[in-house]
């Protein structure tokens, strides 16, 4: 046995007295297993790694209780819940290693990467400096960093999410631990950078024989990875078992509800409409199941939203007279329409330009070209006046709800702000207005005189959302408005622009790389790559019939949130997503679109693809 944890305890100093974070947790990992330990935000599977680490903050935390035995590389057992600071830190590195949730906060911005790798190296290794560089450089092509001679030179700002991701696997495996802690290590990325990442881990493990400790939220990385599964609820274990046996009959009503709200890739073979999540009471465990949804798009009116060409470039500039060196091509040659009442999804990794097109689309950010007509009006054209007028009736919901709102207003005051700027209610009827719009997405009208910071993240997204219907908009743009919410919050906030869609009729841009979450909410579904719009069709055509191999690429690396299937994903491509960063005078190809029938449209692909 590599971990035995038993009666672990960990509480934090508070003015009223001690909070328990982690209760009475037990669990073991073995010898080259992988044991993931689920659970939503603030239900202390973080803590208890933290605690493992020996990390948790020294004023404000301590473990009360509990042993961890712990099965070191000199052969004997040492319980890490009682070791000296001293010991504790021998063993960070060597024999127990962790992986961040965000690597960007995790590195060092100042310092290359060479050197912050290198000084990870020699605290455990007895090298000098250019033997601590050979090995860092066999650390990354070990976890398959391309050019890595040229990666230790960069700073972690050069690099993409993924591989900023590598470079803290490299770190964390550079002196070889026997057991790996990784803290929610792809929630942060696309998913083919995510199936990527558990691809390498999957395989690292295999050559180290090594054991791992998957911290995380998201069930289907779990039904990927872990051979058993814990599940944590309010600081206390509520079931643990083989992962198989969990998703197969899960005993516990938490571990149902978590289950439920899990957004499965091919749930909606058959529907043609988007669907209400299922949701399952996690006190009862009684589902509730989803009524069937209504056809909310008005197919016999013209379009709400008709956009033609739309080019957004960044111009890059340098050198001494800041000259122009190079341009980004962020949105290039975009055309799509969107009907009253429907929800049209734009897709594609972190890069590919489609929450450039819907800041393009508000005129958040200035197109250099193409028009964008929101009820027959170009948006493009207008002048401020013009554009305050018609913003009116277009509104973004963005994806930290947190940082969209401002921490100094209450809720009330955050809400009212739209109806007042613009000259659509006092401050005494905008109070009533402010009550109905809490009401309607499912908060208590007393919340308005609370504070950002005095909510859940799904309760902020709900503040966000009831902003967003303040003017009474017709189309609003949902900027990954779920990526960040834990997965049974995700489905809740999902389920409610569903309803505010029916009762309303409004038409969404759904941005997101969250393709089971796209499945269940879109009626049509736009893949982007590199700037430029590569599928668009009805979402069962697309998702059943993929065309383009980028959108295949896509499809096939969503993880499959059943066990018994984990070994029928199909092969990855490992590789960054190419750069849109063009010379100045680089003209973009003529594009020619194949109909595939039913409004399934494909761009000819070139042989880059073949």
């Amino acid at each position: 046995m590599q971990l035995s944890v038993s009666g672990l305890r960990t509480e934090f100093a508070t003015p009223s007295g001690a909070l328990a974070a982690v209760k009475d947790v037990s669990f073991e990992v073995g010898r080259g297993e992988t044991v993931a330990i689920v659970g939503e935000s603030g239900s202390g599977k973080s803590v208890t790694s933290l605690s493992i680490m020996g990390l948790l903050p020294d004023k404000s935390a301590a473990v009360t209780a509990g042993r961890m035995a712990f099965a070191s590389k000199s052969g004997k057992v040492l319980d890490l819940a009682r070791i000296d600071p001293e010991s504790a830190r021998s063993l960070n590195g060597s024999d127990v290693a962790m992986i961040f949730q965000e690597p960007m906060t995790s590195l060092n911005p100042v310092y290359r990467i060479g050197d912050q790798l290198t000084e990870a190296i020699r605290v455990h290794e007895s090298c000098t400096k250019a033997q601590a560089r050979e090995l860092a450089l066999d650390m990354l092509r070990k976890v398959r960093i391309s050019d890595p001679v040229r990666r230790l030179n960069q700073f972690p700002f050069e690099l993409s999410g993924g591989m900023r991701q590598r470079i803290m696997i490299a770190m964390a495996l550079a002196g070889k631990p026997k057991l790996l802690i990784a803290d929610e290590p792809t929630t942060a990325l696309d998913v083919t950078i995510q199936a990527e990442i558990l691809d390498l881990i999957k395989e690292l493990q295999r050559e180290d024989d090594m054991s791992i400790l998957f911290i995380t939220h998201d069930m289907g990385v779990v039904a990927e990875i872990a051979d058993r599964t814990v599940v944590m609820y309010k600081g206390e274990a509520v079931e643990a078992g083989s992962t198989e046996e969990i998703f197969k009959a899960p005993k516990h009503p938490y571990t149902r509800a978590l289950l439920s709200a899990v957004p499965r890739l091919g749930s909606m073979d058959g529907c043609a409409l988007p669907m209400r999540f299922p949701m399952i009471d996690r006190v009862t465990g009684e589902l509730n199941t989803p009524d069937v949804f209504p056809n909310t798009v008005r197919e016999t009116d013209r379009p709400l939203l008709e956009v033609r060409g739309l080019t957004t470039r960044f111009d890059i500039r340098g050198g001494l007279l800041s000259s122009i060196e190079g341009r980004v091509h962020a949105v290039e040659n975009v055309s799509f329409d969107l009907m009253t009442g429907e929800t049209l999804a734009l897709v594609g990794e972190s890069g590919c330009g489609k929450s450039t097109t819907g800041r393009s689309v508000l005129r958040l950010l200035e197109p250099q070209s193409g028009s964008v007509l929101l009820e027959g009006l170009d948006v493009l054209a207008l002048d401020d006046a013009g554009l305050r007028r018609q913003r009116q009736k277009m509104q973004m919901i963005f994806q930290d709800p947190y940082a969209s709102l401002n921490p100094r207003l209450s809720v009330g005051a955050a809400i009212a702000d739209p109806l007042i700027i613009n000259g659509l209610s006092s401050a005494a009827d905008a109070r009533d207005t402010v009550a109905e719009l809490l009401a309607k997405v499912g908060l208590s009208p007393d919340m308005a005189s609370r504070y950002p910071h005095e909510f859940s993240g799904g309760q902020r997204q709900r503040i966000c959302i009831a902003r967003a219907l303040a003017l009474k908009p017709k189309l609003i743009v949902a900027d990954e408005a779920v990526s960040a919410l834990d997965v049974s919050v995700k489905a809740q906030v999902a389920n409610l622009m569903l309803d505010l869609q029916a009762e309303m009729g409004l038409s969404y841009l759904f941005i997101s790389h969250d393709i089971a979450v796209v499945e269940r909410v879109s009626h049509r579904v736009a893949v982007m790559y590199l700037g430029e719009i590569v599928e668009i069709g009805p979402r069962q055509a697309i998702f059943k019939n993929p065309q383009h191999p980028y959108t295949k690429r896509l499809l096939s690396a969503v993880p499959i949130a059943d066990p018994s299937k984990r070994h029928e994903r199909r092969a990855v491509t490992n590789g960054e997503i190419k750069s849109p960063v063009r010379t100045p005078d680089y003209v973009p190809p003529a594009r020619l679109y194949r109909d595939v029938g039913g409004g399934h449209k494909v761009m000819v692909w070139d042989s880059e693809w073949d």
